[in-house]
Order: C-alpha cells, then sequence, then structure tokens
C-alpha cells in the first residue's frame, strides 16, 4: 500500500485478498507498531556519528554542520474537519512535514502533523528540535533555506549584498541533501505523493512509519546512488520566501551568519 501511488484499498484488498476492513486494522496496526520504533531509529547523532558527519559536510564546502532542516507537504483528501488549515499556499490539502537529515541523506529528526497552511517558520519554532537545538548542537549547526529564523545553531539564506549571494550559493550546493531525502522517501513510499488515509492520528504515524522504514532500507544505498541522474527525478526549487520580522532571528544569529558569509567572500 505505502510503495504504490495510485493503489486503492481494494486493489491492495483484491491482490492478497483481504477484506477492506481488515487492510484498514492492519495498516494501522502495523503503521503504529513502525512508528513506536522511532525513539531507536530516528536518533541524533551520538559522538563518533557528529565527527564523520562534521567531516563530510566540511569536505564539501561547510565547517561545523550537523544536518540540514527543510519541510516537505503530504497531500491529503479534503478533510471532514477544519477543510481551510490543512489548505496550503501551493492550493492542496496537507499536512506538514519537518525532517532534518545528515551528510548521508539519513533522517535524523522528524516532526509530523502541523496543518498544511502553517508556515515552515512556525512549525519549526513549536517542534521539539527548536527546543532543545542549543543542547543537540553546541557550538555546531543546522543549515536550511529563509523560511525558518536564523539563530546561533541554525543558518539561512537570505540574498542582501554580492557576499552573501556567495553565501546563498555555498549553502544551496549543500542544502540540496534534504531536497534528495525527501525525494527519495517519497520515491519509495509513493502513497506520500497523495495519502488516502483518514484521521490525523494515523495519517501522522503512518508518515512517521515512511520515515522509519525510509532509515532502515537506505543504511547501504548512499554510495551506489547517482546523484547527478537522481536530481532529474528531484526538482529543487531555491524560491525566497516572504519573511516576517518573527523570522529574522536572533542578533547571534545574525552575527555569526554574516562571519560565515564573510569567510567565505574573501577566502
Amino acid at each position: 500500500f505505502a510503495g504504490h501511488e495510485a493503489a486503492s484499498f481494494r486493489d491492495v484488498g483484491d491482490r492478497f485478498n483481504i477484506k477492506i476492513s481488515s487492510l484498514h486494522k492492519i495498516i494501522k496496526n502495523v503503521s503504529m507498531f513502525l512508528s513506536n520504533m522511532s525513539k531507536s531509529v530516528i536518533t541524533w547523532p551520538n559522538e563518533e556519528e557528529k565527527l564523520e558527519i562534521l567531516t563530510d559536510f566540511e569536505n564539501i564546502g561547510f565547517k561545523d554542520v550537523l544536518g540540514i532542516i527543510d519541510g516537505t507537504h503530504v497531500r491529503i483528501d479534503t478533510p471532514w474537519e477544519d477543510p481551510e488549515s490543512l489548505y496550503n499556499r501551493k492550493k492542496f490539502y496537507s499536512v506538514h512535514v519537518q525532517a532534518l537529515c545528515d551528510s548521508k541523506r539519513k533522517i535524523r529528526d522528524v516532526f509530523i502533523g502541523f496543518p498544511g497552511s502553517v508556515h515552515d517558520g512556525r512549525v519549526f519554532r513549536n517542534s521539539t528540535l527548536c527546543n532543545t537545538l542549543e543542547e543537540k548542537c553546541g557550538e555546531k549547526y543546522i543549515l536550511g533555506d529563509s523560511a525558518y529564523p536564523c539563530l546561533r545553531n541554525y543558518k539561512n539564506r537570505r540574498p542582501l549584498t554580492p557576499m552573501e549571494v556567495n553565501f546563498n550559493k555555498k549553502l544551496s550546493h549543500v542544502r540540496v541533501r534534504i531536497e534528495h531525502t525527501f525525494g527519495l522517501l517519497k520515491q519509495k513510499f509513493r502513497q506520500l505523493y497523495h495519502l488516502k488515509l483518514r484521521g490525523m492520528v494515523v495519517i501522522c504515524h503512518f508518515i512517521r512509519a515512511c520515515c522509519i522504514l525510509y532509515n532502515l532500507s537506505s543504511a547501504d544505498e548512499d554510495e551506489e546512488m547517482d546523484w547527478q541522474q537522481f536530481e532529474e527525478i528531484v526538482t529543487v526549487q531555491n524560491v525566497e520566501e516572504n519573511i516576517d520580522e518573527e523570522n529574522q532571528g536572533s542578533a547571534s544569529g545574525l552575527l555569526y551568519r554574516n562571519y560565515l558569509a564573510a569567510l567565505f567572500f574573501n577566502g
């Protein structure tokens, strides 16, 4: 069911000779079982893993980076309750998925369930990751786009000067890994292009279950993937968002981002 974009409950039920009511229960139970494995499968890197991640990112242009963050939308059918909040700026109903990946495109943090109409920055500010960012990152930081506030442990992109244009170019080159991650996740579990389930609790468990299976299945795939060919499948959009004042970030975050931009520009 998860792996086929156009599969209906009737299609899957007929293929495996299962009643539709039984199939609903199976999908729900298996999704919840897998989702409950998240604490052991979707984990923040340990010290040894951090060293490997830091080295990987430094080799491709950014020092002291622990991960890359972004949001994606999982399309759903018109909801029965509160449809307006789930109608996103791309003109369809969706559930927001915030994820952070490492240098190997492994999902290290995921936050699921906000309505599609909610801005990435607001989702981030309400996530567990935001509240524990300093504890998890220390003196290191994560990367993302301009939809997120610029904090001391988080760097975003917003062109103001030739120096920052240069900074954004380098950042986009690194940040494409989170686009790869979302692309691979949805290619493997094509129901995530348009999820047929109903009920927010079940939907969230199903999406998290797909993230669990993605991590378990992708451990040995990174070296084998032709990423240049894969970019023909995944369209990377570097679209600047309108940033309101609350997304500007902290003074220390802005100063440190400017320091990095100057370092790259003068180097």
